[in-house]
């Protein structure tokens, strides 16, 4: 089995750098999928209020038959809660979802500038108390631009353990990363191969076929040596073994920058931008 790297986040907690995501995952399809990623060797999984599915992530590791301290699970605030005790009330339920007396790590999942009069500070402060009861192991932030990220900086007392946004060849993401980098964020990698539209580039290909590797393998191998964490998702048990398999093989300077270089800038983007994005799930 492939030994996967652990990155050690600032707080000292280690976290699996390949994990599995179960991003539009069926809630009814969940527990085995993450039952079948846990069988492969996996020991991340990356959930979300939102999802919909943090029970059937529960079930999967009750069925995968491991002690619930040995799989680190990431989930995140709901969009619809980010009032302080709206908050408190959304994280239990996670915790009962999970069955779970802690969480590994709780990110607020958007920042929602335009909505809660852009208050998102708020929230970080009551993520700050789940991290001071050790109900959150870490915690973090989602889609955080490099300006939501400085106003935590001066209006808060802890620096999030990492910022989960969007990476992939087509949208490198530099500035945001390169914020992370510089004050101890690290960088988890959402939507790894732009929804499947990086798997056709030529450029890719073209590696691919040089290393005998899968498009999927290259562009995830390529965001492991970046050094960023990532989560590839998918129902298939042996898409998810492929995915698992990047440990055996290394890409070459060439490589590596002949794929940063397929950024398209803001254009490459394949989901909101965080400055905007304002939605609410009912």
């Amino acid at each position: 089995m492939s030994k996967v790297p652990m990155i050690e986040l600032h707080d000292g907690v280690r976290i699996p750098q390949l994990g599995f995501g179960v991003f539009q995952i069926d809630p009814g399809e969940t527990a085995a999928a993450v039952r079948a990623a846990l069988d492969i060797g996996y020991r991340h999984i990356d959930t979300a209020e939102m999802y919909g599915n943090e029970k059937g992530v529960a079930q999967g590791i009750r069925d995968a038959g491991l002690d619930r301290a040995d799989v680190f699970v990431t989930s995140k605030l709901n969009n619809g809660f980010h009032k302080p005790d709206d908050a408190r009330r959304a994280f239990d339920r996670t915790l009962e979802a999970l069955d779970s007396d802690y969480v590994d790590l709780f990110l607020i999942h958007w920042p929602l500038p335009t909505l809660y009069g852009g208050d998102f500070v708020s929230t970080w402060k009551v993520l700050e108390e789940f991290g001071k009861d050790g109900r959150a192991r870490s915690i973090g932030v989602s889609n955080f631009q490099p300006a939501h990220l400085d106003r935590l900086a001066h209006e808060t007392d802890t620096v999030p353990a990492v910022n989960q946004i969007e990476v992939h060849p087509y949208f490198t993401n530099e500035q945001v990363r390169a914020y992370g980098r510089d004050h101890g964020i690290v960088t988890e990698a959402w939507s790894p191969i732009a929804q499947g539209e990086v798997l056709d580039d030529p450029v890719i290909n073209r590696i691919a076929d040089g290393r005998g590797k899968s498009p999927a393998q290259v562009v995830l191998r390529w965001h492991i040596q970046r050094g960023d964490i990532v989560f590839p998702k998918s129902i298939s048990p042996d898409r998810m073994k492929s995915n698992f398999e990047l440990f055996d093989f290394e890409l070459d300077g060439a490589d590596m920058a002949a794929i940063s270089a397929l950024d398209k800038g803001e254009s490459g983007r394949t989901g909101p931008n965080p400055d905007t994005f304002s939605y609410i799930p009912d």
